[in-house]
């Protein structure tokens, strides 16, 4: 179950991430209430998994997965490049999010 929390607690760092670019600096208010609420609950469940996980593990695997989220969003909603090299280095973040749950 640690894992589907922490999962979850990845997928919600993407959320805030990407939200940051909507508050507009926090200038605007309903963008920036779902950011706070957004960062709040991933870092309450990523406290979660770790009572089951090596802190180590969960802080990689949960960075990663925002990373990676927020890259590809970034690529999709806001035109961020897609080069062969920064695709690249999402599949190493990748790799290493898989090596990292398979040793633990």
């Amino acid at each position: 179950m640690a894992w589907v929390y922490l999962t979850i607690a990845g997928i919600f760092e993407m959320g805030w991430a990407i939200g940051l670019k909507y508050t507009e600096g926090f200038t605007r208010p309903l963008p920036t209430i779902l950011t706070v609420g957004a960062m709040i609950i991933s870092v309450i469940l990523l406290g979660i998994a770790l009572r089951d996980l090596p802190v180590g593990t969960g802080y990689a695997v949960w960075t990663g997965i925002g990373t990676v989220g927020t890259a590809i969003l970034g690529m999709y909603l806001f035109g961020d490049p897609a080069t062969a090299a920064r695709l690249a280095s999402i599949g190493l973040i990748i790799a290493g999010i898989v090596g990292l749950k398979i040793l633990s």
